[in-house]
């Protein structure tokens, strides 16, 4: 608490007393009026009070981890803003009301065998797949150097809502926002937040939208402004590795040896596989079997089938492959503070091969790496 000298009078609900104390959090964020009493009254009045924190515009951000080694540049930028209303008459997944965000049918699937869908769910997930390419797509349009990624969560949540689906992230297991933003050297799993985009960044939407009872996954990375060529070569070959493993999908392939594709043109690049984070089926759950890692050498279980669906999002860094998890319990970042570049496509397994379910569209913006 940081004492004031004038006198004011206590915040506090039937509490009228002089008060000389404000609330910390609201002098770095310039919201002026939150005094109190005593520590007993800050307190007791917390439940209600830190509503006022969850400001649209604020006027000051701040850093929420001072203490945190950082292990790059990158800082986040609060307050978050509050949480975006998702209209009642539209489905929910059923972690999006549940305490802690838990999915209970993913919990109680647990290793379970591998989904093959029917045609009828195949087609619902190319309409929703569809959609979640639209909605990466508006985001992409949105993207510019001063944007905040906060601002590109209301885009896509609006655009997810306009389309009568939920965005998957949100308030799964807690996860704050509706889409994961993750600048530089943030891997995955970036919350949106105040800080603007600069020149020279590089930007990863991670889009997800729940529809008529399945799930849609998608991801890509970006330019923002004016990038080094070590940053473009990085987002090359991460687009590169993803192809490369698309390009083996077919009936009777093993789940690992995508892994070898992949970290085989990493490293002829001189670059790393990520490891902590891997892909999944996708359907009826946001999360399911397959596990799909991207490196070589794995464990993963299970051979390809007609109908099966999941996602390769292969995360690909500039050092080492290492990660650590800032103390929001959610941004993955590199442990040497390098960049790292992702890009994920929902798959679907053909009786001859493969269906990109979440391809581009022939109004899609212009691909950043089609002159490289």
């Amino acid at each position: 608490m940081t004492t004031i000298e004038q006198q004011h009078t206590c915040k506090s609900t039937g509490c009228d007393k002089a008060a000389a104390l404000q609330c910390p959090t609201c002098v770095k964020l310039a919201i002026k009026g939150s005094f109190f009493c005593s520590q007993e009254c800050f307190r007791g009045s917390w439940s209600e009070h830190k509503a006022a924190h969850q400001v649209s515009n604020p006027a000051a951000t701040y850093n929420p981890f001072p203490t945190y080694q950082f292990t790059g540049p990158l800082r986040p930028e609060y307050p978050l803003s509050p949480r975006r209303d998702v209209p009642a008459d539209i489905p929910r997944p059923d972690y999006a009301d549940a305490p802690g965000g838990a999915s209970k049918q993913e919990q109680s699937y647990g290793n379970a065998q591998i989904v093959a869908m029917s045609a009828e769910d195949i087609e619902k997930m190319r309409v929703v797949c569809r959609m979640g390419r639209e909605i990466l797509d508006i985001a992409a349009r949105a993207i510019r150097v001063g944007i905040t990624t906060d601002e590109i969560d209301r885009i896509v949540h609006e655009a997810t809502i306009e389309r009568k689906a939920y965005p998957s992230p949100l308030n799964y297991y807690q996860f704050p926002k509706s889409v994961c933003t993750s600048v530089n050297e943030v891997i995955c799993h970036g919350i949106p937040d105040q800080r603007k985009l600069q020149d020279g960044d590089i930007v990863n939407i991670d889009v997800s939208l729940y529809r008529d009872g399945f799930h849609a996954d998608l991801n890509k990375t970006y330019f923002v402004g004016n990038v080094d060529a070590k940053s473009k070569k990085l987002v090359k070959t991460t687009r590169e590795c993803l192809q490369k493993a698309i390009e083996m999908v077919k009936p009777g392939v093993r789940y690992r040896d995508l892994g070898s594709a992949i970290e085989s043109h990493a490293r002829e690049n001189g670059l790393s596989v990520v490891r902590t984070y891997s892909g999944h089926g996708v359907g009826k759950m946001f999360h399911s079997a397959p596990n799909v890692p991207h490196y070589a050498k794995n464990k993963a279980i299970g051979i390809m089938k007609p109908g099966h669906v999941f996602t390769i999002e292969p995360m690909i860094n500039e050092g080492s492959y290492n990660d650590q998890t800032w103390r929001d319990n959610w941004t993955a970042v590199t442990v040497d503070g390098k960049r790292s570049a992702q890009f994920e496509h929902a798959i679907l397994v053909t009786e001859t091969g493969y269906e990109v379910l979440t391809g581009r569209l022939p109004d899609s913006p212009k691909s950043q790496l089609k002159d490289l």
